[in-house]
C-alpha cells in the first residue's frame, strides 16, 4: 500500500516485547529541529510505553545527521546500551548533498551495528521537501521516532533474546 494513503507508524502494541530490561541510547540530529524533536518525542514516549525505565534511557544530541554515527559509537562506548536509536532528517535540496549524507550515515550506522553485534537504529528521514517530513515526523503518515522505537525494541529481543528461539517460537540454528 502507498505511503499516501497510511499512518506507517501503526503497530499492534501486543506484539512489542517488554522492554522494563532493556537500556537505550538516542542520538538525534539538532539541524530540522522542528522535525527531529517530535521524532525524538514520539521515540521515547513509545519506548517509556513499553515498559523502559527513563534511566536506561541515554540522549546525546549532534549538530545535524552526518554526526550521526560518530555520536551513536560515542554514546555507545559510555553507556552500553541493547540499542542506539539515530534520529535525523536530510531534505532534498537543490544540491546533491542529501545524497551523499544519506548514504554515509546509512553505511555507517549499519556497519556499527555489525561489527559491534548491536543494534544501531536508522530513524533518517530522507525526504524531496520539508512538507513530507513533516507528515513523517508526527503528521499524517505517522512518526518515524514511533517506528525507530518499535525496531529497537525489537531488535533487542531478537539479538538479546533466547538464543535457540526465535519471536514466533520457531527453533533456529
Amino acid at each position: 500500500m502507498s505511503a499516501i494513503l497510511q499512518n506507517l507508524s501503526t503497530y499492534n502494541a501486543a506484539d512489542i516485547p517488554d522492554a522494563a530490561a532493556m537500556s537505550f541510547g538516542i542520538v538525534v540530529a539538532d539541524y530540522n529541529s522542528d522535525i527531529t524533536y517530535p521524532m525524538l518525542q514520539g521515540c521515547i514516549e513509545t519506548l517509556l510505553a513499553h515498559g523502559a525505565n527513563e534511566n536506561n534511557i541515554h540522549l546525546y544530541h549532534v549538530p545535524g545527521s552526518f554526526e550521526l554515527p560518530l555520536a551513536a559509537l560515542a554514546l555507545y562506548e559510555r553507556k552500553k546500551p541493547d540499542a542506539v536509536i539515530c534520529l535525523g532528517c536530510v531534505i532534498t535540496g537543490e544540491t546533491r548533498h542529501d545524497e551523499y549524507i544519506n548514504k554515509a550515515v546509512s553505511d555507517a550506522i549499519m556497519k556499527l551495528g555489525l561489527v559491534h553485534k548491536t543494534p544501531f537504529i536508522f530513524g533518517v528521514l530522507t525526504p524531496q521537501n520539508h512538507r513530507q517530513a513533516l507528515d513523517r515526523a508526527g503528521g499524517k503518515h505517522g512518526n518515524k521516532g514511533i517506528e525507530a522505537a518499535v525496531t529497537a525494541i525489537k531488535m533487542v529481543q531478537l539479538v538479546k533474546g533466547d538464543k535457540n528461539k526465535n519471536r514466533a517460537g520457531f527453533i533456529t540454528p
